[in-house]
């Protein structure tokens, strides 16, 4: 029987447990009570499936009321009046049979996923006599995939993805794109990147429908179209071309679209024009953001005259009356719009931005009463704190998901997306990604009851299926070797950025010693410990080993470089090069062929030239 001490993901509003068991047998039905059984057939193959998979017991499924009642071993019900919550539920486990009613079919669904989670850890059987009643916080929860720094991942990679996250009660998938879609009018600008084709868009889109999961178009339509801008046929529509001096120091343009060019808004037109028909959502996420370039270049007299901000507006409703004209609801970042709160209430009532922000002590609180004291609908956007990093940054991620959720919550917040970026080469392998994905659908569905979630444990029962709670343990304490260095960095790693940096660089950092490197490759040791004692049951677990394995051989790999950087001793310095060039090519080898496991080819040279070698350095 099960335990007392329950593991779920995310943990209901409401458990009671009650007295007694119920035993599941063989030659039960699926009762499909409803006058539209079609809508919850999926769903109970879910339950189908799972029952199958871990009792080894079937039973068919059927629709209506007129079989005998003793016959039924799980009943399933979409009963609005009874269930009040927009995707709510009630499981209730009783001695005789298990019964689920939903406020509607997603809430159904929802309460089949935890029913489904309770049976993977029954090992007799029986499931203890409960009641549940549970219901969401953020009405919409989603995660954001880069695909547009170098790392596409294949078909099956994102199937596996989405039946995860739709176990953990996530309803919103964006793929964020700048270049990576098959553009037939535009072919020079992803023809080398392995992109995603309409057809196979058509096809996810399809498969998260049945998962009650909302695919939402995603371009970028202002700002980070350097790609595009680079060629010949799109350079008169950049803003700027050559250097110039942004937030971050000084930067090489191309970098965003030029208001100021009619040429402009016809390319997003194009676009939208290719890319939306093949999305059921009506959302549709236009990005805008670290418009870095705007006024420096060709819109520099209009700024001037109107300002900056205000230019940066007019664009955006322009791109709005295109994107409503089709009958979308526009997302848009909202982090250029916040340094002009006088401009937010002239934001359509209709739009919802996108309150973004990476560090723990990101303002959500400030920006999410701007946004909701102007009336204008926004989601919180956190992140995973995997990209930038080798291993990730767990406390970070932690600390920033609970800051949106709190506040996103005390200022009226209609949706949480969690964001997975790729910047500099999209190092992070594919389950670092996976403890900011988890955490974050737990906060997102239930804060309160979700706040002292034990994530390792978490973590090795849902997204490792590993018994023996050793793939948990080994993502949360690698993802917090960031904080070994006791170098504090903004939005990346010391490892991370020493895998990036040229040997006199890392030398010239002010300071810097060689304890930290040393100190580093301890904690490393110690947080791999036990990687290889794991009892994943997933069909890719010795993939996700590889994986972690690559991600700890890179974290030595930097700390025995930044040595090397501060070696004194001419000679040995050499010697040393000479032995981690070695090292780095084994390293490099291992990398092309795990990218190749779960990504497609285009972008897998982009993202090695990151990579920091031992000639001329």
């Amino acid at each position: 029987m099960l335990p007392a001490s329950l593991t779920l993901l995310p943990n209901p509003r409401n458990m009671s447990l009650l007295e007694g068991q119920y035993s599941l047998r063989p030659g039960k039905l699926i009762q499909l009570d409803s006058p539209d059984p079609f809508s919850l057939l999926f769903t109970a193959e879910r339950f189908q499936q799972t029952l199958q998979t871990n009792l080894g017991l079937s039973w068919q499924t059927a629709a209506g009321w007129a079989m005998p009642k003793v016959g039924v071993g799980l009943s399933l019900s979409v009963v609005p009046h009874l269930v009040i919550h927009p995707q709510g539920y009630r499981l209730e486990i009783t001695s005789q049979r298990i019964s689920l009613r939903g406020h509607d079919t997603a809430g159904v669904f929802y309460g089949v996923c935890t029913l489904n989670q309770l049976l993977s850890q029954v090992n007799d059987g029986s499931l203890p006599c409960l009641v549940v009643e549970d219901w969401p916080d953020f009405p919409a929860r989603g995660v954001m995939l880069d695909i547009s720094r170098a790392k596409v991942p294949q078909m099956k990679t994102f199937y596996d993805l989405v039946d995860r996250l739709a176990s953990w009660k996530i309803n919103q998938l964006q793929l964020y794109t700048e270049h990576t879609f098959t553009y037939h009018n535009h072919p020079q600008v992803w023809e080398n990147v392995s992109p995603m084709t309409g057809e196979e868009i058509l096809a996810l889109d399809a498969y998260c429908q049945e998962r009650f999961i909302e695919l939402v178009p995603n371009q970028n339509s202002f700002g980070h179209l350097a790609r595009w801008l680079t060629l010949p046929r799109y350079a008169p529509l950049a803003e700027v071309t050559g250097k110039f001096t942004g937030p971050w120091g000084e930067m090489q343009g191309p970098f965003s679209l030029s208001p100021a060019n009619p040429g402009s808004l016809e390319l997003v037109r194009s676009l939208y024009d290719e890319l939306l028909p093949h999305f059921s959502s009506r959302m549709f996420n236009v990005g805008c953001d670290e418009t870095i370039d705007l006024g420096l270049g060709q819109s520099k007299q209009l700024c001037e005259e109107r300002g900056v901000n205000r230019v940066y507006l007019d664009f955006l409703l322009k791109i709005y009356a295109d994107v409503s004209r089709r009958g979308f609801k526009m997302q848009f970042w909202g982090d250029i719009i916040v340094q002009a709160p006088e401009l937010v209430p002239e934001l359509p009532a209709d739009s919802i931005a996108l309150e973004w922000g990476y560090e723990a002590n990101h303002p959500f609180s400030e920006h999410g009463r701007l946004f909701a004291t102007s009336g204008i609908p926004f989601y919180v956007c956190p992140g995973t704190s995997s990209w930038n990093s080798i291993a990730g940054r767990t406390d970070n991620a932690i600390a920033n998901l609970l800051n949106a959720a709190e506040n996103g919550l005390k200022h009226g917040a209609i949706g949480y997306l969690i964001t997975d970026w790729g910047d500099k080469g999209h190092w992070q392998t594919w389950p670092v990604s996976f403890l900011g994905f988890a955490v974050g659908a737990a906060y997102a569905w239930n804060l309160e009851n979700n706040r002292k979630l034990d994530v390792p444990e978490a973590l090795s029962r849902f997204a490792f299926n590993d018994p023996a709670k050793v793939m948990g343990k080994l993502a949360y304490e690698l993802g917090n070797v960031y904080l070994a260095p006791g170098i504090s960095l903004h939005n990346t790693s010391a490892l991370f950025g020493v895998m990036q940096r040229s040997l006199e660089e890392i030398a010239a950092y002010p300071g810097i010693i060689p304890a930290p490197f040393q100190h580093s490759l301890k904690v490393i040791d110690q947080a791999s410990s036990h990687l290889g004692q794991d009892h994943s049951q997933r069909q890719d677990a010795a993939l996700i080993r590889r994986e972690f394995t690559l991600a700890v051989h890179m974290l030595r790999h930097a700390c025995q470089r930044g040595l090397l950087a501060l070696e004194a001793d001419a000679g040995q310095k050499v010697s040393q090069s000479s032995s981690l060039s070695q090292d780095l090519d084994g390293l490099l080898n291992e990398y092309k062929a795990i990218w190749l496991e779960r990504n497609r080819p285009g972008g897998l040279e982009e993202s090695l030239s990151y990579f920091k070698t031992y000639q001329g350095n």
